[in-house]
């Protein structure tokens, strides 16, 4: 399916792996020009060789923490206009409530809330400008759905959430949208964690862990970042336009919430 985005210009925030990835991949294969950053430069190297070889798309690196005023400036610095921009970020680790001291609060907020925010506002003028902006924010599927231990960075997320429910809809007549996407259980190395600590609990597999976990899930196992990336690439197409303010959950069906 031709998304009609070829040639447009896409940042993807911390897209040297998993979710990120899977989106600079699509975005990447629909045509567009793509920033991939990243704090590893191996890794963030590795991954930009690899979707251009894969696609034959004009993808560029970025080294820096998109979390830091200073890494927010090279990345505008290398596509100060973006057509799409993808806002992503690591999130505070699982702590209990009690854990938590100020100290923890605002990093967690300046990573799954300010640091989205800021880029936006660099951003959305010129989209609005363009009559064509596409803004996509992952969050998490904690947003609707308590997960224990994650209660800083499911605040964080429905933060920004709430931050641009009014803003979204004052651009939309400018053909400019803003979503989330809120992932549920996704096979990526950021969750490789929880799964070995599921294995080494059970005394069993990484695999056996992942799939214990599945069985879980509705759908009887994990998401993919490919499938994660290729509904970003479409809510970033010329197809998306009708669709903005909106909390897309790619969980297989774990939250069972009828609305």
């Amino acid at each position: 399916m031709d998304l009609r985005i070829a040639g447009k210009k896409a940042i993807v925030c911390a897209s040297s792996r998993g979710l990120g990835k899977g989106c600079a991949w699509h975005l990447a294969d629909a045509g567009c020009d793509v920033i991939v950053n990243g704090r590893n430069v191996e890794v963030t190297h590795a991954t930009v060789e690899e979707i251009k070889k894969a696609t034959g798309a004009n993808v560029t690196a970025v080294i820096a923490d998109v979390s830091t005023a200073e890494g927010q400036k090279a990345i505008l610095e290398a596509c100060p206009k973006p057509d799409i921009l993808v806002n992503n970020n690591g999130g505070p680790p699982r702590r209990n409530f009690h854990e938590l001291d100020r100290e923890n609060i605002t990093e967690g907020l300046i990573q799954n809330m300010i640091t989205p925010i800021e880029l936006i506002k660099a951003v959305i003028d010129p989209m609005s400008d363009q009559k064509f902006g596409r803004i996509v924010n992952i969050t998490s599927l904690s947003v609707y759905t308590a997960m224990d231990g994650l209660d800083l960075s499911s605040g964080a997320r429905a933060g920004l959430t709430s931050f641009l429910a009014g803003i979204s809809r004052q651009y939309a007549r400018s053909n400019v949208t803003i979503n989330q996407i809120l992932p549920g259980k996704m096979d990526t190395d950021r969750s490789a964690a929880n799964y070995n600590s599921i294995a080494e609990a059970k005394g069993i597999t990484l695999e056996e862990a992942k799939q214990v976990v599945g069985d879980s899930i509705p759908a009887g196992r994990l998401g993919t970042a490919d499938e994660f990336g290729a509904l970003c690439a479409f809510l970033c197409s010329v197809y998306g336009g009708y669709i903005t303010g909106r909390n897309i959950l790619i969980d297989g069906g774990l939250n069972s919430s009828a609305f």
